[in-house]
């Protein structure tokens, strides 16, 4: 099962989307945005989890496909 995380940069003025917590798959201005494109690519390779991460990088949301 993949995971993919969703986690602000530094100051929360960019989100990233990545795999398995290794390098950033895609940046994105708005964290919904992010949460979409994470939430798509689990669906597609499915199953998958998408965790939503704090600034903290404290898992704040779990979804799974």
């Amino acid at each position: 099962m993949r995971t993919y995380t969703v986690t602000p940069n530094v100051d929360a003025s960019a989100w990233f989307v990545k795999l398995e917590d290794v390098a950033p798959e895609e940046v994105y201005d708005a964290k919904d945005d992010a949460i979409a494109e994470a939430e798509r690519m689990a669906q597609e390779n499915s199953p998958g989890i998408v965790e939503i991460l704090d600034k903290n990088h404290n898992v704040i949301e779990e979804k799974r496909y």
